[in-house]
């Protein structure tokens, strides 16, 4: 047995089926303090599964998750992808200023109520970032990271 990688063996990424994907939720209480916490689902349907259902999935895993008590506390009502699978991943730690336009999910003016987060580009292994909108936006104006 060689373990040498083939040319033709598929990324992860490519190999589990849109229909039962795996991503990566990046809980952000803080950004001056990067406060994150991740949790992964297993077993989504990117195919199926908006946006905004994927919110209101995590806030109540938030929410009846015990190891996730602490995150209870800020009103999370945005979803933006962090990184793609196999994607560069952005210099800042807590979460991806760029792409606005094109990365957020839902926010105070996305709904993310109409489209499948497959049409949207999201693949096996994607992360995304879940926050308050005006948290990100005073942030993002002042990026001053505190201790």
């Amino acid at each position: 047995m060689s373990s040498e990688l083939k040319i033709d063996d598929p990324l992860t990424s490519n190999v589990r089926p849109a229909t039962d994907s795996l991503i990566t939720i990046r809980i952000i209480k803080s950004f001056p303090y990067r406060n994150v916490k991740n949790y992964i689902i297993k077993d989504i349907d990117l195919k199926s599964t908006t946006p905004k259902q994927l919110l209101e999935n995590i806030k109540n895993v938030i929410n009846t998750t015990g190891a996730l008590r602490p995150y209870r506390n800020i009103e999370y009502d945005s979803l933006k992808i962090y990184t793609k699978a196999h994607g560069t991943k952005s210099m800042h730690l807590v979460i991806n200023f760029e792409n606005d336009e094109e990365w957020v999910l839902v926010n105070n003016e996305v709904k993310g109520d109409s489209t499948s987060l497959w049409d949207l580009g999201i693949q096996n292994e994607t992360e995304v970032s879940l926050f308050n909108w005006n948290d990100y936006v005073a942030y993002k104006a002042n990026p001053e990271e505190k201790w």
